[in-house]
């Protein structure tokens, strides 16, 4: 059974293997500060959160990585390094089993769907509003020379 005090633990654990430092913790350091061995972290950590630590440390680093691709001007190299990576090989080729897509083409792909401030991009809009949106304009057109007519 999981106590409160053990919940708070394992949160504070998740917490640090979310955070990227200089060099990566072990899970044995993790695991004491969670006050548990590290067999017995491990289980805890994956029957609480649905994965090992180190999955979960995978899967936030490449989260924080598609982050950073979309919003920010780091190369795809710099991206890597910055979420703990050491090898670029190794996280382009975990990145895209994951996604399905390179860094590089998910950087592409997320950035065409960036639109102006107030407006959605096209591949948002469902076809029907875009259809509506065209007959209402049509319909405007073909209003406005009659009410001006009308008065």
């Amino acid at each position: 059974m999981l106590t409160s005090s053990g919940f708070v633990h394992l949160c504070r654990a998740r917490d640090m293997l979310r955070e990227v430092h200089d060099r990566s913790l072990s899970i044995r350091e993790v695991a004491r500060e969670a006050a548990m061995s590290p067999f017995h972290f491990i289980r805890r950590f994956e029957s609480v959160f649905g994965a090992t630590p180190h999955q979960f440390r995978i899967q936030s680093r490449l989260e924080r990585a598609k982050h950073l691709l979309a919003l920010s001007d780091y190369s795809v190299t710099d991206v890597c390094m910055e979420v703990g990576f050491s090898s670029l090989g190794s996280f382009s080729a975990l990145f895209a089993r994951r996604f399905g897509t390179p860094p590089s083409a998910y950087r592409r792909q997320v950035r065409s769907l960036i639109a102006v401030p107030g407006e959605l991009p096209t591949e948002l809009v469902p076809g029907c509003l875009s259809r509506m949106s065209a007959a209402f304009a049509i319909l405007e057109k073909q209003r406005s020379p009659f009410l001006a007519n009308s008065r």
